[in-house]
Protein backbone atom coordinates (compact mmCIF):
# COMPACT_ATOMS: atom_id res chain seq x y z
CA UNK A 1 0.00 0.00 0.00
CA UNK A 2 1.40 3.37 -1.03
CA UNK A 3 2.02 6.09 1.57
CA UNK A 4 -0.74 8.50 0.63
CA UNK A 5 -0.68 12.17 1.55
CA UNK A 6 -3.61 14.61 1.60
CA UNK A 7 -2.01 16.44 -1.33
CA UNK A 8 -1.84 13.29 -3.48
CA UNK A 9 -5.45 12.45 -2.72
CA UNK A 10 -6.64 15.99 -3.52
CA UNK A 11 -4.78 15.96 -6.83
CA UNK A 12 -6.45 12.72 -7.88
CA UNK A 13 -9.94 13.72 -6.66
CA UNK A 14 -10.01 17.21 -8.24
CA UNK A 15 -8.29 16.22 -11.46
CA UNK A 16 -10.33 13.02 -11.65
CA UNK A 17 -13.61 14.94 -11.51
CA UNK A 18 -12.47 17.38 -14.22
CA UNK A 19 -11.13 14.57 -16.41
CA UNK A 20 -14.36 12.60 -16.06
CA UNK A 21 -16.49 15.67 -16.81
CA UNK A 22 -14.66 16.30 -20.10
CA UNK A 23 -14.07 12.67 -21.06
CA UNK A 24 -17.72 11.70 -20.56
CA UNK A 25 -18.71 13.72 -23.63
CA UNK A 26 -15.85 14.28 -26.06
CA UNK A 27 -12.93 12.27 -24.66
CA UNK A 28 -9.58 13.78 -23.84
CA UNK A 29 -9.71 13.06 -20.13
CA UNK A 30 -6.18 11.69 -20.32
CA UNK A 31 -4.94 15.27 -20.78
CA UNK A 32 -5.77 15.75 -17.10
CA UNK A 33 -5.70 12.20 -15.73
CA UNK A 34 -2.18 11.19 -16.80
CA UNK A 35 -0.43 14.30 -15.39
CA UNK A 36 -2.46 13.80 -12.18
CA UNK A 37 -1.24 10.22 -11.81
CA UNK A 38 2.34 11.33 -12.45
CA UNK A 39 2.00 14.12 -9.86
CA UNK A 40 0.67 11.59 -7.36
CA UNK A 41 3.84 9.52 -7.82
CA UNK A 42 2.65 6.47 -9.73
CA UNK A 43 5.41 4.14 -10.98
CA UNK A 44 5.82 4.66 -14.74
CA UNK A 45 5.28 1.00 -15.65
CA UNK A 46 1.79 1.19 -14.07
CA UNK A 47 0.80 4.57 -15.56
CA UNK A 48 -1.05 3.58 -18.74
CA UNK A 49 -2.83 0.58 -17.25
CA UNK A 50 -4.01 2.49 -14.16
CA UNK A 51 -5.21 5.37 -16.33
CA UNK A 52 -7.08 2.84 -18.47
CA UNK A 53 -8.81 1.46 -15.36
CA UNK A 54 -10.01 4.93 -14.37
CA UNK A 55 -10.98 5.74 -17.97
CA UNK A 56 -12.98 2.52 -18.28
CA UNK A 57 -15.00 3.35 -15.15
CA UNK A 58 -15.65 6.81 -16.61
CA UNK A 59 -16.67 5.41 -20.01
CA UNK A 60 -19.00 2.89 -18.38
CA UNK A 61 -20.75 5.63 -16.42
CA UNK A 62 -21.19 8.06 -19.32
CA UNK A 63 -22.26 5.26 -21.69
CA UNK A 64 -24.99 4.25 -19.23
CA UNK A 65 -26.26 7.86 -19.20
CA UNK A 66 -26.41 7.98 -23.01
CA UNK A 67 -28.12 4.56 -23.17
CA UNK A 68 -30.79 5.63 -20.67
CA UNK A 69 -31.48 8.79 -22.67
CA UNK A 70 -31.80 6.84 -25.95
CA UNK A 71 -28.89 8.79 -27.49
CA UNK A 72 -27.04 5.73 -28.82
CA UNK A 73 -27.91 3.91 -32.05
CA UNK A 74 -27.79 0.45 -30.47
CA UNK A 75 -28.48 -1.43 -33.71
CA UNK A 76 -25.38 0.11 -35.28
CA UNK A 77 -23.33 -0.09 -32.08
CA UNK A 78 -23.86 -3.88 -31.80
CA UNK A 79 -22.26 -4.30 -35.22
CA UNK A 80 -19.34 -1.97 -34.52
CA UNK A 81 -18.38 -3.05 -30.98
CA UNK A 82 -16.75 -6.40 -32.00
CA UNK A 83 -14.51 -4.59 -34.49
CA UNK A 84 -13.59 -1.97 -31.89
CA UNK A 85 -12.67 -4.77 -29.47
CA UNK A 86 -10.53 -6.60 -32.05
CA UNK A 87 -8.78 -3.36 -33.03
CA UNK A 88 -8.08 -2.36 -29.41
CA UNK A 89 -6.66 -5.78 -28.50
CA UNK A 90 -4.38 -5.74 -31.55
CA UNK A 91 -3.28 -2.15 -30.81
CA UNK A 92 -2.48 -2.85 -27.14
CA UNK A 93 -0.41 -5.91 -28.02
CA UNK A 94 1.36 -4.07 -30.85
CA UNK A 95 2.43 -1.15 -28.64
CA UNK A 96 4.37 -3.62 -26.49
CA UNK A 97 6.52 -4.39 -29.54
CA UNK A 98 6.55 -1.19 -31.59
CA UNK A 99 7.05 2.38 -30.22
CA UNK A 100 4.04 4.59 -30.99
CA UNK A 101 5.88 7.93 -31.02
CA UNK A 102 6.07 8.04 -34.82
CA UNK A 103 2.31 8.63 -34.92
CA UNK A 104 2.46 12.04 -33.21
CA UNK A 105 3.00 14.23 -36.32
CA UNK A 106 0.23 12.39 -38.19
CA UNK A 107 -2.17 12.77 -35.26
CA UNK A 108 -1.43 16.52 -35.03
CA UNK A 109 -2.31 16.99 -38.71
CA UNK A 110 -5.51 14.94 -38.41
CA UNK A 111 -6.67 16.84 -35.32
CA UNK A 112 -6.01 20.18 -37.04
CA UNK A 113 -8.08 19.07 -40.05
CA UNK A 114 -10.93 17.97 -37.75
CA UNK A 115 -10.88 21.29 -35.88
CA UNK A 116 -10.89 23.44 -39.04
CA UNK A 117 -13.63 21.34 -40.65
CA UNK A 118 -15.84 21.58 -37.56
CA UNK A 119 -15.26 25.33 -37.18
CA UNK A 120 -16.28 26.06 -40.76
CA UNK A 121 -19.30 23.73 -40.79
CA UNK A 122 -21.37 25.95 -38.51
CA UNK A 123 -24.60 23.93 -38.48
CA UNK A 124 -22.87 20.54 -38.70
CA UNK A 125 -24.25 18.04 -36.22
CA UNK A 126 -27.43 20.00 -35.42
CA UNK A 127 -29.73 17.58 -37.28
CA UNK A 128 -29.27 13.88 -38.05
CA UNK A 129 -29.08 12.85 -41.70
CA UNK A 130 -27.88 9.29 -41.03
CA UNK A 131 -29.45 6.56 -43.19
CA UNK A 132 -29.22 2.98 -41.93
CA UNK A 133 -29.91 1.75 -45.48
CA UNK A 134 -26.69 3.18 -46.90
CA UNK A 135 -24.16 0.38 -47.47
CA UNK A 136 -21.39 2.96 -47.89
CA UNK A 137 -22.07 4.42 -44.44
CA UNK A 138 -22.19 0.94 -42.89
CA UNK A 139 -18.82 0.04 -44.41
CA UNK A 140 -17.36 3.38 -43.30
CA UNK A 141 -18.59 2.72 -39.75
CA UNK A 142 -17.07 -0.79 -39.70
CA UNK A 143 -13.72 0.52 -40.95
CA UNK A 144 -13.73 3.42 -38.47
CA UNK A 145 -14.52 1.12 -35.53
CA UNK A 146 -11.65 -1.24 -36.39
CA UNK A 147 -9.04 1.43 -37.18
CA UNK A 148 -9.88 3.80 -34.29
CA UNK A 149 -10.09 0.83 -31.91
CA UNK A 150 -6.57 -0.17 -32.97
CA UNK A 151 -5.40 3.43 -32.57
CA UNK A 152 -6.90 3.61 -29.06
CA UNK A 153 -5.02 0.50 -27.99
CA UNK A 154 -1.80 1.51 -29.75
CA UNK A 155 -1.51 5.23 -28.99
CA UNK A 156 -4.74 6.77 -27.68
CA UNK A 157 -4.71 10.61 -27.63
CA UNK A 158 -7.66 12.03 -29.57
CA UNK A 159 -9.64 8.76 -29.75
CA UNK A 160 -12.85 10.48 -28.59
CA UNK A 161 -12.40 13.27 -31.16
CA UNK A 162 -11.79 10.78 -33.97
CA UNK A 163 -14.84 8.69 -33.04
CA UNK A 164 -17.17 11.68 -32.77
CA UNK A 165 -15.86 13.05 -36.08
CA UNK A 166 -16.45 9.66 -37.75
CA UNK A 167 -20.06 9.54 -36.55
CA UNK A 168 -20.66 13.16 -37.56
CA UNK A 169 -19.36 12.30 -41.04
CA UNK A 170 -21.87 9.45 -41.12
CA UNK A 171 -24.66 11.98 -40.57
CA UNK A 172 -25.41 11.76 -36.84
CA UNK A 173 -26.15 14.88 -34.80
CA UNK A 174 -23.68 15.81 -32.04
CA UNK A 175 -25.41 14.19 -29.04
CA UNK A 176 -25.93 10.80 -30.71
CA UNK A 177 -22.46 11.00 -32.27
CA UNK A 178 -21.07 11.49 -28.74
CA UNK A 179 -23.19 8.61 -27.41
CA UNK A 180 -22.11 6.24 -30.19
CA UNK A 181 -18.50 7.28 -29.62
CA UNK A 182 -18.75 6.54 -25.89
CA UNK A 183 -20.04 2.99 -26.29
CA UNK A 184 -17.27 2.15 -28.79
CA UNK A 185 -14.71 3.83 -26.58
CA UNK A 186 -16.00 1.74 -23.66
CA UNK A 187 -15.52 -1.45 -25.67
CA UNK A 188 -11.95 -0.57 -26.62
CA UNK A 189 -11.19 0.61 -23.07
CA UNK A 190 -12.37 -2.67 -21.53
CA UNK A 191 -10.32 -4.65 -24.03
CA UNK A 192 -7.17 -2.61 -23.40
CA UNK A 193 -7.73 -2.76 -19.63
CA UNK A 194 -8.02 -6.57 -19.65
CA UNK A 195 -4.80 -6.73 -21.68
CA UNK A 196 -2.99 -4.43 -19.21
CA UNK A 197 -4.29 -6.55 -16.30
CA UNK A 198 -3.01 -9.72 -17.97
CA UNK A 199 0.39 -8.03 -18.36
CA UNK A 200 0.43 -6.93 -14.69
CA UNK A 201 0.50 -3.24 -15.60
CA UNK A 202 -2.35 -1.90 -13.42
CA UNK A 203 -2.29 -0.34 -9.95
CA UNK A 204 -5.81 -0.78 -8.58
CA UNK A 205 -5.11 1.69 -5.78
CA UNK A 206 -4.14 4.54 -8.11
CA UNK A 207 -6.72 3.53 -10.72
CA UNK A 208 -9.63 3.56 -8.27
CA UNK A 209 -8.47 6.71 -6.46
CA UNK A 210 -8.61 8.49 -9.82
CA UNK A 211 -11.53 6.50 -11.23
CA UNK A 212 -14.11 7.17 -8.52
CA UNK A 213 -14.05 10.98 -8.91
CA UNK A 214 -13.98 10.43 -12.69
CA UNK A 215 -17.26 8.53 -12.36
CA UNK A 216 -18.82 11.48 -10.52
CA UNK A 217 -17.51 13.88 -13.18
CA UNK A 218 -18.87 11.61 -15.90
CA UNK A 219 -22.35 11.62 -14.38
CA UNK A 220 -22.43 15.42 -14.27
CA UNK A 221 -20.84 15.90 -17.71
CA UNK A 222 -22.93 13.39 -19.65
CA UNK A 223 -26.22 14.60 -18.15
CA UNK A 224 -25.34 18.19 -19.00
CA UNK A 225 -24.44 17.19 -22.57
CA UNK A 226 -27.71 15.30 -23.08
CA UNK A 227 -29.71 18.24 -21.72
CA UNK A 228 -27.86 21.02 -23.58
CA UNK A 229 -27.23 19.19 -26.87
CA UNK A 230 -25.05 20.43 -29.74
CA UNK A 231 -24.81 23.96 -28.30
CA UNK A 232 -22.75 22.50 -25.44
CA UNK A 233 -20.97 19.57 -27.12
CA UNK A 234 -19.74 21.43 -30.22
CA UNK A 235 -17.61 24.08 -28.40
CA UNK A 236 -16.36 21.47 -25.90
CA UNK A 237 -15.40 19.19 -28.78
CA UNK A 238 -13.47 22.00 -30.49
CA UNK A 239 -11.79 23.11 -27.24
CA UNK A 240 -10.60 19.61 -26.32
CA UNK A 241 -9.38 18.96 -29.86
CA UNK A 242 -7.36 22.20 -29.81
CA UNK A 243 -5.87 21.23 -26.42
CA UNK A 244 -4.95 17.82 -27.82
CA UNK A 245 -3.20 19.51 -30.75
CA UNK A 246 -1.22 21.70 -28.34
CA UNK A 247 -0.31 18.72 -26.15
CA UNK A 248 0.90 16.65 -29.10
CA UNK A 249 2.94 19.56 -30.50
CA UNK A 250 4.50 20.15 -27.06
CA UNK A 251 5.37 16.45 -26.68
CA UNK A 252 6.85 16.33 -30.18
CA UNK A 253 9.05 19.40 -29.60
CA UNK A 254 10.24 18.21 -26.18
Amino acid sequence: MEDWTIGMILILVICGFLAGFIDSVVGGGGLIAIPALLAAGIPLHLLLGSNKLAGTLCSLTSTASFVRSGKINMKLARKLIPLSVIGAAAGTLTVRQVPSEFLKPMVIVMLIVITIYTLFKKSWGDVSTFSAKSSTLRLAGLAAALLIGFYDGFFGPGTGSFLIFAFLMMGFEFVTAAGNAKILNLASNVTSLLTFIALGSVSYTYGLMLGIPMVIGAIVGSRLAIRKGAAYIRPLFIAVTVLLIGKQIWDTIH
